[in-house]
């Protein structure tokens, strides 16, 4: 006879089990799972992906920069035995909460995937996907639907609010604005990927036909019957055999959180349907609407009363709240340099879409006027500062940049702060930046004429910052895209995002690495240390990337990296090196002034930082002044790829642009021209 002790004991271990059972997702011989909610979910976590307390997928967090993986563990059999491709479907339900209302950092994806291993792929637009080098190779064996919130140029993205299929990279196969299709009057109903509320998706695929339908409503609303995007993608070319299942998102210079509330997939059928009720809850972000209980119980006269009373104080807070500015007591002294919302907001037409001029990973910037300022036409960057870390330094360092005063500068005019933004304000450049006109088919090829007198202005301009202003400047990060052009073409370099200001005759003590691939100094590789000469030897990358018509690193159709100083050396060595001019001149250029240029171009790109020539004999050379010496007999076995990558810069970011980030929130400043 058992005692009543030796009776419960078996039954509670079974009720355990029975427990423990029903928190893990159900699988069975069709491939089918199901979570609603992920608290004790048996899933593969790398990065900043991670459950919530309360059961929420949580990919990204508060840090930027950074990318986040979940996968179901076990890899699913997408071929038969004939080697036929199977069905799938999955549903989840998804939410994005960006650093601010109505502005997320980028996106996050569905992933069917060879592989879990994504080390080498790249955060922020990549979307912890692929890397600059791999996107779009068929080695990837990559299928995913993305939700993007940033529009990338380089992906070719339609909006910044859409959703896309993507096979092996960013470059999505089809892509429509996030919405869906009512189902009662078969509207199309816009949705907004950053409102914060959670959305679901169902993604289907057809095995026999090869067709991808995507289909997203928010929470509440039924399944339409018509799907927001449908394609035939041949996912036999891309999965091979078996592969993984799961999501990735990444984020950028703004933080941002992506949330999976709940997930289900299963093979050769539809995904079973999840319990909404029951899932967990996306984090509060804004207070609840205010009941109106009372405005309907009080008395008609009280009600109109208060009601009136409120409606007058509603107007006068919200003109106040338009107009609203941060301003703190250390910035009286930087009154001058301060430009007030009201004007900004009036001069851009309220930041409308029509004054737009570009969109960069950084903000967005807006052309106005100011008909009482002396600088009638403007350029307005907003840029987005969840901070106040270092915004004083900040603001000093936007106000002393201010006072350069340059022909050949791009005129920084002064600053606004208001709320989460910072608002900074330049002289207006009609023409746009340099490399649009070099390498947009679409516009006429600049003339030698033109480019050597953009050439000689950016090297004026840089003369001004190393030797001839009061405190040295070494701006970090001269390329074509950061020379702008002003009404009569003339070149104003810009972007100073990355500058760092400090006295003559002193150490500039600056250890982060920043610039763009293939114009940073090999010696930055191991000493991290900006000059005068890392700034002459970016110029000179840009002086062979305007004679040449060519970016400094290209990588060609097999992933090899060129890089142009390599192959104007080349020219060189052949004794031919004007053959490297740009062939969309044809031949129309004065050869002695090519020659000076493409030679100089390279005396400036030495590798040993003393054998560079200084910026002052730079200018001198250019003018005519000096006579330019023969190039030295230790190019003979110069290669600039292979020192590149010997001072430790990894090939697979060489045409990739490396702004750290740690560099001080003056980076917060880069791509000026609204895109870079």
């Amino acid at each position: 006879m058992l005692l009543p002790n030796q009776t419960m004991a078996p039954l509670l271990i079974l009720l355990l089990f029975l427990c423990l059972g029903s928190l893990r997702p159900t699988a069975s011989a069709d491939e089918q799972f199901s979570f609603n909610g992920f608290t004790n979910a048996n899933l593969t976590l790398d990065g900043m992906a991670t459950v919530t307390p309360n059961g929420l997928l949580q990919l990204s967090n508060a840090t930027s920069q950074l990318k986040g993986h979940a996968f179901f563990p076990a890899p699913l059999q997408f071929h038969n035995g004939t080697a036929a491709m199977r069905s799938f479907s999955t549903a989840f339900v998804i939410g994005i909460i960006g650093a601010y209302e109505q502005l997320s950092s980028h996106g996050m994806a569905f992933v069917v995937s060879k592989t879990t291993n994504f080390t080498a792929a790249l955060p922020g637009q990549f979307l912890g996907l692929v890397g600059s080098a791999n996107n779009g190779n068929a080695s990837n064996h990559l299928f995913a639907v993305e939700f993007d919130t940033i529009l990338n140029s380089e992906f070719d993205d339609m909006s910044g609010n859409h959703v896309g299929i993507d096979v092996n990279g960013l470059h999505s196969v089809a892509a429509d604005n996030a919405g869906y299709y009512d189902g009662a009057t078969g509207a199309f109903r816009n949705m907004s990927l950053v409102d914060r509320k959670p959305m679901q998706v169902w993604v289907d695929f057809d095995g026999r036909t090869m067709q991808v339908n995507v289909t997203m409503a928010p929470l509440q609303v039924p399944r339409p019957n018509k799907p927001l995007l449908s394609t035939t993608v041949n996912l036999s070319s891309v999965i091979d055999g078996t592969a993984y299942v799961g999501f990735s998102s990444s984020s950028g210079i703004l933080f941002c959180r992506h949330y999976v509330l709940g997930w289900s997939f299963r093979m050769d059928g539809a995904a079973p349907p999840l319990n909404v009720s029951s899932l967990p809850a996306m984090p509060v972000t804004f207070p609840k609407p205010r009941s109106k209980t009372l405005e309907v119980v009080l008395p008609i006269a009280s009600a109109l009363l208060v009601f009136a009373a409120a409606a007058a104080a509603f107007v006068l807070m919200r003109r106040r709240r338009m107009f609203a500015e941060l301003k703190e007591d250390w910035e009286t002294t930087y009154g001058p340099h301060r430009f007030s919302y009201k004007d900004l907001f009036h001069a851009t037409d309220g930041f409308s879409d029509a004054r737009l001029l570009g969109i960069g990973g950084f903000g967005r910037v807006y052309r106005g006027s100011l008909p009482k300022s002396k600088s009638a036409e403007i350029a307005v960057k907003k840029v987005a500062h969840g901070s106040r870390q270092g915004m004083r330094e900040f603001v000093a360092e936007v106000v002393t940049i201010g006072r350069l005063r340059h022909r050949n500068l791009v005129q920084l005019l002064g600053y606004c702060r208001r709320k989460g933004e910072l608002l900074l304000v330049y002289d207006y450049m009609p023409n746009g930046s340099l490399d649009k006109h070099l390498y947009d088919q679409h516009k006429l090829a600049l003339g030698w004429g033109q480019r050597f007198r953009i050439i000689k202005g950016v090297a004026s301009g840089m003369l001004y910052l190393h030797e001839d202003w009061e405190k040295v400047v070494l701006h970090r990060d001269i390329k074509a895209s950061n020379v702008l052009l002003d009404a009569d073409m003339n070149a104003r370099l810009g972007d100073f995002g990355l500058a760092r200001l400090y006295d003559h005759g002193t150490d500039p003590h600056t250890t982060h690495v920043v610039g763009t691939m293939g114009y940073l100094a090999p010696e930055l590789g191991h000493t991290g240390k900006a000059s005068k000469a890392s700034d002459v030897f970016a110029f000179g990358a840009f002086m062979l990337e305007v004679a040449c018509g060519r970016k400094p690193v290209v990588q060609d159709a097999r992933d090899n990296h060129l890089v142009l100083v390599d192959w104007v050396l080349d020219q060189w060595r052949a004794g031919k090196v004007t053959a490297a001019v740009d062939p969309r001149l044809g031949g129309d250029f004065v050869e002695h002034e090519a020659s000076l240029v493409l030679r100089l171009g390279l005396l400036c790109s030495h590798p040993l930082p003393g054998a560079r020539p200084t910026t002052r004999q730079v200018a001198q050379y250019l003018d005519g002044d000096l006579k330019l010496p023969e190039l030295s007999p230790t190019y003979q076995s110069f290669n600039m790829l292979a020192l590149m990558q010997d001072q430790g810069f990894d090939p697979y970011v060489m045409s990739y642009p490396m702004t750290s980030i740690t560099a001080g929130t003056m980076s917060q400043m880069s791509d000026l021209s609204g895109g870079r």
